[in-house]
């Protein structure tokens, strides 16, 4: 397993290629928003946000938001580091909070979801570009990691269990 700092390193090298093969594809704005997306996704949405990470630190004093998600998530489960699955449950743990807090002030809890809502619509490439990036983090994470599939996938763990 890479340690925190070299999964920085490789995430700051890598927002560059994927912002750049978004941009052939769908232009220099999906571009943009490719590479901060995969920069977003690694150092603040890291698969490790369920340990004490370089990640978790980020958050600074916001970091107590991920204090529930780093006791029901299992390091390396399928739930933290599957692919696709991992990023999807680490956006929806923010967009819970945001629910939490638009209750505690008042708002509606769909404030801010509309707008969203329309730019996904009205942006299809921009917004793909945004959750490949984002992805393309995670699975830069789990290969860095040595073994790009969760524990419980692992053909290693599946064959010890098996064995027992």
């Amino acid at each position: 397993m890479a340690s925190g700092r070299a999964h920085d390193r490789a995430t700051l090298i890598a927002g560059a290629p994927i912002g750049m093969a978004a941009a052939v594809l769908w232009g220099a704005d999906a571009g943009f928003i490719a590479a901060a997306g995969c920069l977003i996704g690694g150092l603040w949405l890291s698969p490790d946000l369920d340990t004490h990470s370089n990640a978790l630190r980020r958050w600074g004093p916001l970091r107590g938001l991920w204090w529930p998600y780093r006791r029901l998530i299992p390091h390396r489960s399928l739930w933290s580091h599957g692919p696709l699955i991992g990023t999807a449950l680490r956006l929806l743990w923010l967009l819970s909070w945001w629910v939490v807090l638009s209750l505690l002030i008042g708002w509606p809890t769909n404030a801010g979801l509309p707008p969203l809502v329309s730019w996904l619509k009205q942006q299809p490439q921009q917004a793909i570009a945004l959750a490949i990036g984002l992805e393309a983090s995670a699975w830069l994470h789990l290969i860095l990691d040595g073994d790009p599939w969760p524990v419980e996938w692992s053909p290693r763990r599946l064959g010890q269990r098996r064995r027992r």
